[in-house]
Parts: C-alpha cells; sequence; structure tokens
C-alpha cells in the first residue's frame, strides 16, 4: 500500500513538473494569425488598441528605447511620418527593455520624454518585450512566424506594413527613417491602392 502511495505522489511529481514545462513552452506556441492587423496592443496612455484599426495604412513598426545610440532616430521617424501621414503613414513605436537596459523607465516617463526631446506625435505604445520567455504576441509574430522571421538584434528595428496587414520589409537599426531604401519601399507601399 505504501509503494501504491509512493508511486502515486511520484507520478503526480512528474506530471506537475511536466505540465509546469509545458506551460513555460506554451508562450512559445504559435500565434496562428497571418497578419499584424490581427493583433492588439496597449498604448501609452493605457488602452488596448486593435491594430485592425489601421486597415488601409501603411505602418512601420519600430522597437525603441530612450537611452540608446540609435534614439536620435526618433527625431527621423517624426519628420518621416509628417511628411507621409496624410498619404497613409503610421508609424507604431514599441518601448523595449530588452537591449542594454536602454529603456528603464515607465511608460508616462517615455511619453514625456519623446514628446518633449523629439516632439514625437506618432503612436506611442506600452513598454513590451520583444525577444525571450515573454515577447509581446505582435512581435512573436513578426521574429518567429512572419517570412522575416529572426530575433531583433538591437533597438530601433523596423517593420514595414502594406495597406493590408502583410509583412513587407525588416530594417535593422543602422537603417535610418529617412534613408532612401527605406523610404522608396515606404513610398511604393503608399501608391498602392487598399482592397
Amino acid at each position: 500500500m505504501k509503494l501504491v502511495l509512493i508511486l502515486a505522489v511520484v507520478a503526480l511529481l512528474v506530471a506537475a513538473g511536466a505540465f509546469a514545462m509545458w506551460n513555460r513552452k506554451s508562450s512559445g506556441a504559435p500565434t496562428g494569425k497571418s497578419s499584424v492587423l490581427e493583433f492588439s496592443a496597449k498604448t501609452i496612455n493605457g488602452e488596448t488598441r486593435k491594430l485592425s484599426e489601421y486597415e488601409g495604412e501603411v505602418l512601420l513598426i519600430v522597437n525603441t528605447a530612450s537611452e540608446c545610440g540609435y534614439t536620435p532616430q526618433y527625431e527621423g521617424l517624426e519628420q518621416l511620418y509628417l511628411k507621409y501621414k496624410d498619404e497613409g503613414l503610421r508609424i507604431l513605436a514599441f518601448p523595449s527593455n530588452d537591449f542594454g537596459m536602454q529603456e528603464p523607465g515607465t511608460d508616462e516617463e517615455i511619453k514625456t520624454f519623446c514628446t518633449t526631446k523629439y516632439s514625437v506625435t506618432f503612436d506611442l505604445f506600452s513598454k513590451i518585450e520583444v525577444k525571450g520567455d515573454h515577447k509581446h504576441p505582435l512581435y512573436k509574430y513578426l521574429t518567429e512566424e512572419s517570412k522575416f522571421s529572426g530575433e531583433v538584434k538591437w533597438n530601433f528595428n523596423k517593420y514595414l506594413v502594406d495597406r493590408r496587414g502583410n509583412l513587407k520589409g525588416k530594417f535593422g537599426s543602422k537603417t535610418t527613417p529617412l534613408s532612401n531604401e527605406l523610404v522608396g519601399q515606404i513610398e511604393s507601399l503608399l501608391a498602392e491602392k487598399s482592397d
């Protein structure tokens, strides 16, 4: 009887351990999404926004940080946004502290920094993780399931999305917002009519 009880306890412990491992890995499960527009994210003001609200617009999704060597790209992003917003460009900035702990602030501090130092008027979202076990579902899709998969390497990586929510390009940190390569692709996507 004691042996049966011991075996039962061992079996329960093994099952609990297996469940815990599965649960940790379940965050690695595919999102099941096929478009950026199928996701939601919290804005810098704490409101949940469905990215489907951006349908019909060209999106530039950027993971940002306030204390990075690339932080001055905020200026170029704002110039890009002001130049093309009337044609349908939207910039979605996702602050992240994943690289060099270069985004330590709260959402309120990040918003204040972006608006006072760089006069940012494009859309800022709440701080998220773009890598690791707690990666935001949008970034899980971008880095693991899209045709441009591969981990984000540093702050200010850029993903370009067409008017239907399809990922069309990925650009590293060194590609500046006003580079000919990025601007050319944005202009091309803006010229396409939405269905």
